[in-house]
């Protein structure tokens, strides 16, 4: 098989929207999701209602920087497919996508008071916001050098 740059960029395309679809599955299903969950952890969480709620409320507040996050990969690999790499559009997206990853790990660390385990999802999700800031930075830093590249031709 010859991997080519579009081939690489359709294969993104194609898991943003696999994980579109899962988030919409898991949105729909969620009260299904936390009563099976709560079905075997109920020694470590309990398994009442205020636990349910719990992970309901994280569910939830969770879903809305996620899907925020998925259109604004969407939208960044829309561009790059355009041939627009380092536009001031593509530094927004990953900026943005920077901040859902933080909302989304200080949801995780305040639920964690509740249930230890989403310590660790914190940390990762902050760890992926550290990440894609970094890249951001490197993106703003190369708009910034081809405005100039192009003012001097």
């Amino acid at each position: 098989m010859n991997w080519n740059e579009h081939k690489s960029i359709t294969l993104s395309v194609v898991c943003v929207r696999v994980f579109m679809a899962a988030l919409a599955l898991v949105d729909l299903c969620g009260y299904w999701l936390v009563r099976w969950f709560l079905s075997f952890t109920r020694y470590w969480l309990g398994s009442g209602l205020r636990e349910g709620l719990l992970l309901m409320t994280t569910l939830y507040l969770c879903s809305f920087p996620a899907w925020v996050l998925l259109w604004q990969l969407h939208l960044l690999l829309r561009n790059i497919g355009k041939g627009q790499v380092f536009v001031p559009q593509n530094v927004t997206a990953l900026r943005r996508a920077s901040w859902c990853c933080a909302v989304a790990a200080a949801i995780c660390l305040a639920s964690a008071l509740y249930y230890i385990p989403f310590g660790l999802l914190a940390l990762a999700a902050g760890f992926m916001a550290l990440i894609v800031r970094i890249v951001k930075n490197c993106f703003e830093q190369a708009v910034g050098m081809k405005a100039e590249l192009d003012y001097t031709v």
